[in-house]
């Protein structure tokens, strides 16, 4: 009988179960620094691929956006909590990632909690250049509120006094945006004084409450340029360590011992 290959019986596979690599082995954590403005410079860490061959970390790095509370930034003051700080990475500098102001947003909660019944919606958009050409877009949000003494529940406006509104938000985003460069121009946001001149300057139309810059967006940003963001960043300077003077008794104690006759 002509003894043949049984192709059932499966052969064991060559170099067995191969072990699982850990992902985390081949990466570096990095601190992520804010800019100057904020009060708590830094936010976090990140994580990155290794430099392998072309590949350089650094790289890999650069232009990512961070999405950061605004609370976090200004030393957990929850009445800034609502408003999400967009930060992009623009430069490696050793272990640090320096970033840079990217957008500005509401969360979710806090839009639908302004939002009521009884009163009117105005909203306006506006594109900008600062004197560093940075293009943004700015959005702003605001309601109608009663007059004092008021005694009709709804404080609705009419179309023309809308229009009046809106066209006076474009016009203070536009002056306060185009007067100071990035660095100054959220400075502005933090205490939300855009949205108060706003408040103060429609009074006389119909009184406001509530006017918030509700969202910023950087649609254009000049080349970038490392003086620039070292002056956002202000009095950063990179970890080095400090030198410790050593007593006299212990430089002794080391000093090797002279052998005789070598």
């Amino acid at each position: 009988m002509a003894v043949g290959k049984n192709k059932r019986i499966s052969k064991g596979k060559k170099g067995g179960k191969k072990k699982a690599a850990d992902p985390f082995a081949k990466k570096d954590w990095y601190d992520i620094k804010a800019p100057s403005v904020f009060t708590t410079r830094n936010v976090g860490k990140t994580l990155v691929t290794r430099t392998q061959g072309t590949k350089i970390a650094s790289e890999g790095l650069k232009h990512r956006v961070f999405e950061v509370s605004l609370a976090d930034l200004q030393g957990g003051d929850e009445d800034h909590a609502y408003r999400k700080i967009r930060l992009r990475a623009e430069d490696v500098q050793g272990k640090n990632v320096l970033t840079n102001f990217w957008g500005m947003n509401f969360t979710t909660d806090k839009l639908r909690s302004l939002v009521r019944k009884w009163q009117t919606l105005i909203e306006a958009h506006v594109d900008v250049k600062t004197t560093d050409n940075y293009t943004l877009r700015m959005f702003c949000i605001g309601f109608t509120k009663r007059r004092p003494n008021q005694v009709k529940r709804t404080c609705y406006a009419q179309s023309s006094q809308i229009r009046q509104i809106r066209r006076k938000m474009r016009e203070i985003m536009t002056a306060q945006a185009t007067s100071c460069d990035l660095k100054e121009l959220v400075q502005k946001f933090i205490p939300e004084m855009i949205g108060k001149e706003i408040e103060k300057a429609t009074s006389s139309i119909y009184p406001l409450q509530n006017v918030f810059i509700r969202k910023v967006k950087i649609l254009k940003a000049p080349k970038f340029d490392l003086g620039k963001l070292m002056e956002v960043h202000g009095d950063y300077s990179e970890d080095v360590g400090v030198k410790l003077e050593r007593p006299a008794d212990e430089t002794m104690a080391e000093a090797p011992a002279e052998v005789v006759g070598a």
